[in-house]
């Protein structure tokens, strides 16, 4: 049985199952272990972890009246949260553009998307060699890449967005880079942002860990635990990147974004450890693009986590992490059930989400692909839950590690392995 519960009532002999927050924030490449030694409980007290999942079945419980929270309660306190957006108004920061076009389909942008995808690596590949050089990042040379991804996701939020996500260990760091804008576009979007303002938001996206430039590749691509001092390295690059940009003439908000995006709402991020609003809107909106990209990701240490398993383990952690109500947008942004979410159906089969539907949150189009009745592939369909008279609905996640689907960005996709 799965308890959460606070680091400070950590014992040793208990099992861990998982950290409550992204493996950015804490030096272990491994969370589910026995702890039984005294200096791994002092660094995990050290970290900006709060909370911790324990498994009582494989190691010591909490003593009893300790405030703890059970799986099923945590899972049932998310499903309410993320079931009221449906009903909730949007948060636009300013009256909303009207749109000048209806999006595009996403079968129609995948491929285009790929392309810009390809595009995207190697100009930001060139832009962190220039830093490495010590040369100041000229902002005018990155304005066609970030329009480029911003008419993109104008003409179809998922694809781009999905595809990004698609990344080898070796080239986490610059797709991550390209990631974060097109969700920093997408999110700006949402919440009722000028054309100027999304450019600027794509921008700090694209922007804001440059400062890994300044972090060995050695350590960056570490595929197991870090020292406490190269984990003190990775965290300075939010210090190391504002270094950088200051040498160019690059946007202050930029600036400021790439400087904060480690910041959490309740003041203990780094590296100035600023509290709710004193953190700037645009800061907020990188940690959550930032972080979502990044746990969604597989690492050298760690897979990444399924799209929407990834959305509700944020949930649990909104309160102390992020902008409650930017988080809310985020999930509008993307969708309950994002691209790429594998599902089980009324009926029993399994599909993965290949596009959400305009105006709903729940009823996405999904390509269903097994069958759980008779235990077998059967021939892809896809099937719009949103269509007039469709009784299918989706009835729970499921989890792809335990699945080992070969061809699920395929199905998702429609594209073949090597253009991603």
């Amino acid at each position: 049985m799965l308890k959460r519960i606070s680091v400070q009532h950590l014992t040793l002999g208990m099992y861990l199952h998982e950290f409550c927050g992204s493996w950015m924030e804490h030096p272990f490449w491994r969370t589910r272990f026995v702890l039984d030694d005294p200096k791994d409980l002092t660094r995990i007290r050290d970290t900006d972890i709060h909370e911790v999942w324990i498994d009582v079945s494989k190691g010591l419980d909490v003593a009893p009246g300790t405030a703890a929270v059970s799986r099923a309660e945590a899972d049932a306190q998310v499903e309410t949260d993320l079931g009221l957006l449906e009903s909730q108004a949007a948060l636009p920061l300013e009256p909303p553009l009207p749109s000048a076009r209806a999006p595009a389909p996403m079968s129609a942008e995948l491929r285009r998307a790929a392309s810009i995808c390809v595009r995207s690596k190697k100009a930001v590949v060139s832009l962190f060699n220039e830093a490495r050089l010590g040369r100041a990042v000229d902002p005018a040379s990155t304005q066609g890449l970030v329009e480029e991804i911003s008419d993109s996701v104008t003409r179809s939020p998922g694809a781009l967005i999905s595809l990004a996500r698609l990344k080898t260990a070796d080239d986490y760091t610059y797709m991550h880079s390209v990631a974060v804008c097109a969700l920093m576009v997408a999110l700006a979007k949402q919440i009722g942002m000028d054309e100027n303002a999304t450019r600027i938001a794509g921008l700090a996206g694209l922007l804001h860990d440059l400062g890994k430039a300044a972090v060995p590749m050695e350590v960056l691509n570490k595929p197991g635990k870090l020292t406490d001092e190269e984990f003190t390295v990775v965290r300075s690059h939010p210090v190391a990147g504002h270094a950088m940009l200051k040498e160019g003439d690059v946007h202050p908000q930029v600036l400021d974004a790439c400087l904060h995006h480690h910041e959490k709402v309740d003041g203990t991020g780094y590296p100035h450890r600023l509290r709710g609003e004193q953190i700037s809107v645009l800061s907020r909106m990188t940690a959550i693009c930032d972080v979502y990209d990044a746990i969604t990701s597989d690492r050298p240490y760690k897979r990444g986590w399924d799209p929407s398993e990834s959305l509700r383990r944020m949930a649990e952690w909104t309160q102390d992490h992020f902008d409650g109500r930017l988080f809310q947008a985020f999930v509008k942004t993307i969708g309950i059930y994002p691209v790429g979410s594998l599902v089980r159906l009324t009926s029993g089969r399994i599909g993965v989400v290949t596009e959400q539907a305009p105006g709903s949150l729940v009823t996405p189009r999904v390509k269903v692909f097994f069958s759980t009745k008779s235990d077998l592939r059967i021939p892809p369909e896809t099937v719009d839950l949103a269509a007039p008279g469709c009784t299918e609905k989706i009835v729970a996640r499921e989890n792809p590690d335990q699945w080992r689907f070969p061809d699920l960005v395929e199905l998702w996709s429609g594209l073949p392995r090597q253009t991603w």
